[in-house]
C-alpha cells in the first residue's frame, strides 16, 4: 500500500481511467454535501492567501484488464468526492461554452472529464457503477438533463446525479465568482491523500472497513466482487449481466446471502455461519475457476427459487411436495433439497425418488415436531445427508430413509402417544404446523372437491378461556383437564366462524359445526359430552389416522412397552435427547421436583437419554422426562392403587419412557405438591 498526498486534479491527467467497482452503490451524496463542496470553493475563491483543502481519500487498485487502450484503476473508496467534482467540472463547462468560454470549456472537458482519443467507455475518465453510468454519461456530453426527466429516462432509484448536475449548475449560475476562478481554485487547492493498493491487497475488505459508519457491504456485495474481480475488467459488465445481475433479479436481496450460504453447506457438508459466507466462499473458492464457480452458483440459484416457490416447479407433485415442506420451515434441509434438486436435473434422481425424498422429510420433521424432538440439530442433520447416502451401497431414497431413522425419529408408540397427549397448538410457528397437521387429517378423507384451507383458522373445540358452563362441564377436575388437554390434537379442528364459537358451550357448538362440509367436524354431531375421556377418544382416532398418513419409514420401529432397557445412560441433562426442554420454567420446575424426590433415604438419580430415574437399590420408582411445556411423571405402581387421583393417567399397555403404568402431568408448582403423595406412594412399593 502506498500513500501520498496529492491535487485533485493530479489524478484526472494522462489517459487513465477509474471505473467505480460493482461491490459499491450507486451514488449516494445529497444537498448537504453539496453544499459543503461548494462552501468550500466560495471560501478558497474569497481567500487572499488560499491554503490546500483536504478534500478526503481515494484507495485505488490497479484494475485487472487486457493490457491496451487507457490505463485502469478501481476506485475502492472515494467514488462519491470524485463523481461530485466530475458532475461540478461538467456543470462549469456547460455554463463557459453558454457564455462562449469556449477554451476554457474545451480544457475542462478534455483535461477532467474524457480521456479524448480513446474510445468506447475508455472515453470516460470515471466510470460508475450500471445504475449511474446512463446519467452520467448524459452529463459528461453536455445533453439537456435535469433532475425531473434524468430519472425517468434511465433509471427512476438512480437520479441523485441529475439532482448534484442542478444544484451546481444553479450555483455557479447566481454566483459572481468568474467560471476561470473556480475551475483554479478547484485545480491548485483541492487535495486528497491518494492510497494506492498493490494487487494481492483485498479492495473489498479495504471498502468496508473505510465505510464501517455507513451501511456494512453485505455478504453477497463483497461475494459478487470476489468473483467479478478475479476477472478481466473488460468482462466484468458482461459476466455480471449474463450470470450474477439474473440471480439478484432471481432472489432478491432478501434470499441471495443465505442461497449462498445453503450452497456452501451443500457443497462442504457442514454448517457455515451468516456472518461467515465471504470467508467460506473465498476460501472454497479458491484455486478454482471463477468463471465456472460462478456459472454453478447461477445455475443452483434456479433451484434454490424453485425451494422457496419464488419460481413455479413445472412438475405438479414435486411443488405441491416442496410447498408442504415450506410451510413446516425447515431452512436447514435447503442445502440438501439442493444437491436433490441438481440430481433430479441432471437425471441421476427420478421425479418419483424425488418425490419420495420430499415425502420422507416431511414425515421426519411432522413425527420430530408432534414429540418435541428439539429443532436444533437439524442443521448438522441435513448437511452432510447427501454425501452420507451417495456413500451408501442401497438407492438412495433407502439411504436417506436409513440415515434419518437413526437421529432421533420417533418410533409408532412415541408418536401416538404425544398425537394424544402433547400440547401441538402454540405460540410461534406451532400454531401454524398444528393447522398444518388438520388440514392434512381432513384431506386424508378423499374429498371429491379440494377444499379451501385458506380462510379456515383453528378452533378449540374445549375453548382457551373457559366459561362457567364449562366449568362445570368438566367436573370437579376442570383446571388439570384445562391445562392439559385444551392444546391437544383431540380438542382441535379447522372452522371459519371462531368469532361466532368463541367460547360458547358445546351443544351451540355442535350447530355450528354440523353445518360445516369438513369431516373433521362431522365428528361432533355423534358426540354427546366434551370432557377429558372425549377429547382422548378423537385423540386416538386421529392419531391412528396420522400413524398412516405419516407412517413411521424405518426398519426398527420398536414397540416394546418398557423402554428402559432400550435407554442409554448419559452424564449430564445437556447430553439428554430432550436436555435442550431444561431451561427457563421447565427447569425451575424439575429443580423443585427434584428436590423434593432427592430428600428420600436411599433415593438415587440416574440420567439417561431420553428420562431421568429416580430408584430406590435397584429399582426404580419415578421416571421424569422433560417436555416442551413441563414435565411428564412415570410412577412405578399399580393405577388402581391411584385411581382416585384425578390427574392420574392409566398407560398400562401404552409405550412409553421410563418405568411404571401411571402417567401425570405437571406444569406448575403447584402441582408438585399435588404430586408428591403418590411419588412417596411409588418410593415406599419399592421398599417392601
Amino acid at each position: 500500500m502506498e500513500a501520498s498526498v496529492i491535487r485533485l486534479v493530479e489524478l484526472l491527467g494522462d489517459a487513465k481511467q477509474y471505473l467505480v467497482p460493482l461491490f459499491q452503490r450507486p451514488y449516494s451524496w445529497e444537498r448537504k454535501e453539496w453544499q459543503t463542496l461548494w462552501d468550500d470553493l466560495v471560501e478558497l475563491c474569497e481567500a487572499e492567501n488560499p491554503r490546500p483543502h483536504f478534500f478526503g481519500a481515494i484507495v485505488l487498485i490497479p484494475a485487472r484488464s487486457i493490457p491496451e487502450g487507457v490505463t485502469k484503476y478501481s476506485l475502492i473508496d472515494g467514488q462519491q468526492r470524485y463523481t461530485t467534482i466530475s458532475v461540478f467540472f461538467a456543470a462549469l463547462r456547460r455554463i463557459a461554452k453558454e457564455r462562449g468560454e469556449m477554451r476554457l470549456a474545451d480544457e475542462l472537458y478534455e483535461r477532467f472529464l474524457i480521456n479524448k482519443f480513446a474510445e468506447g467507455n475508455d472515453f470516460f475518465k470515471l466510470l460508475p457503477t450500471q445504475g449511474d453510468r446512463k446519467v452520467y454519461r448524459r452529463i459528461i456530453l453536455g445533453e439537456p438533463l435535469n433532475a425531473d426527466n434524468a430519472g425517468n429516462a434511465d433509471n427512476p432509484g438512480n437520479s441523485r446525479l441529475a439532482k448534484a448536475y442542478c444544484f451546481f449548475e444553479k450555483k455557479i449560475r447566481s454566483s459572481q465568482i468568474s467560471l476561470q476562478k473556480l475551475k483554479d481554485v478547484a485545480e491548485r487547492w483541492l487535495t486528497v491523500v491518494r492510497v494506492l493498493l498493490h494487487e494481492n491487497e483485498d479492495p473489498y475488505l479495504v471498502f468496508e472497513s473505510l465505510n464501517a459508519k455507513g451501511r456494512p457491504l453485505s455478504q453477497a456485495d463483497l461475494i459478487r466482487n470476489y468473483f467479478l474481480m478475479c476477472l478481466h475488467t473488460n468482462h466484468q459488465e458482461k459476466i455480471h449481466k449474463q450470470y450474477w445481475q439474473p440471480m439478484e433479479d432471481r432472489l432478491g436481496e432478501a434470499h441471495l446471502a443465505e442461497f449462498i450460504r445453503h450452497y456452501l453447506i451443500m457443497r462442504r457438508g457442514d454448517f457455515v455461519k451468516a456472518s461467515e459466507v465471504y470467508f467460506v466462499l473465498k476460501e472454497y473458492a479458491s484455486g478454482k475457476d471463477a468463471l465456472e464457480e460462478l456459472q454453478t452458483l447461477h445455475t443452483f440459484s434456479s433451484y434454490y427459487a424453485r425451494i422457496i416457490s419464488l419460481e413455479s416447479e413445472t412438475n405438479e407433485e414435486i411443488r405441491r411436495a416442496m410447498h408442504r415442506l415450506n410451510r413446516l420451515q425447515v431452512t436447514t434441509a435447503y442445502p440438501f433439497l439442493l444437491a436433490c434438486y441438481d440430481d433430479y436435473e441432471s437425471q441421476r434422481l427420478s421425479a418419483e425418488d424425488f418425490l419420495e425424498v420430499l415425502r420422507t422429510l416431511e414425515n421426519f420433521i411432522i413425527r420430530r415436531f408432534v414429540c418435541g424432538v428439539p429443532t436444533n440439530q437439524l442443521s448438522k442433520i441435513f448437511a452432510p445427508l447427501s454425501q452420507q447416502a451417495r456413500e451408501l451401497p442401497v438407492p438412495f431414497t433407502e439411504a436417506v430413509k436409513d440415515i434419518l431413522e437413526k437421529r432421533n425419529y420417533p418410533k409408532d408408540f412415541e408418536f401416538k402417544r404425544e398425537l394424544v397427549e402433547a400440547e401441538l397448538y402454540g405460540a410461534g410457528d406451532r400454531g401454524e404446523k398444528t393447522k398444518f397437521i388438520l388440514e392434512t387429517l381432513e384431506e386424508s378423507f378423499g374429498h371429491k372437491e379440494q377444499v379451501a384451507f385458506d380462510n379456515l383458522q383453528v378452533e378449540h373445540v374445549m375453548p382457551q378461556t373457559l366459561t362457567d358452563w364449562w366449568r362445570s362441564n368438566l367436573g370437579e377436575n376442570w383446571k388439570f383437564t384445562h391445562e392439559t388437554m385444551c392444546n391437544t390434537l383431540g380438542n382441535l379442528t379447522l372452522t371459519a366462524y371462531n368469532s361466532e364459537l368463541s367460547n360458547a358451550d358445546f351443544e351451540s357448538k355442535k350447530r355450528i359445526y354440523a353445518g360445516s362440509h369438513l369431516e373433521l367436524n362431522r365428528y361432533f354431531s355423534e358426540v354427546e359430552t366434551w370432557r377429558e375421556k372425549d377429547i382422548r377418544q378423537r385423540g386416538e382416532i386421529l392419531a391412528e389416522k396420522c400413524l398412516k398418513i405419516w407412517s413411521y419409514f424405518g426398519k426398527q420401529n420398536i414397540t416394546n412397552l418398557d423402554r428402559q432397557a432400550e435407554d442409554e445412560q448419559v452424564n449430564t441433562f445437556e447430553t439428554m435427547n430432550n436436555g435442550d426442554f431444561l431451561v427457563g420454567e421447565v427447569l425451575e420446575l424439575f429443580e423443585a421436583l427434584q428436590d423434593e424426590v432427592m430428600r428420600f433415604n436411599r433415593a438415587e438419580e440416574k440420567i439417561l437419554k431420553q428420562c431421568v430415574t429416580y430408584r430406590v437399590g435397584n429399582k426404580t420408582f419415578l421416571s421424569v422426562v422433560p417436555q416442551k411445556s413441563g414435565l411428564k411423571l412415570y410412577l412405578n405402581l399399580p393405577y388402581e392403587e391411584v385411581r382416585n387421583y384425578t390427574f392420574c393417567r392409566d398407560v398400562t399397555g401404552i409405550g412409553h419412557w421410563g418405568v411404571g403404568d401411571v402417567e401425570v402431568k405437571i406444569q406448575e408448582m403447584q402441582h408438585i405438591k399435588e404430586v408428591m403423595p403418590i411419588v412417596r406412594k411409588a418410593y415406599e412399593r419399592q421398599l417392601l
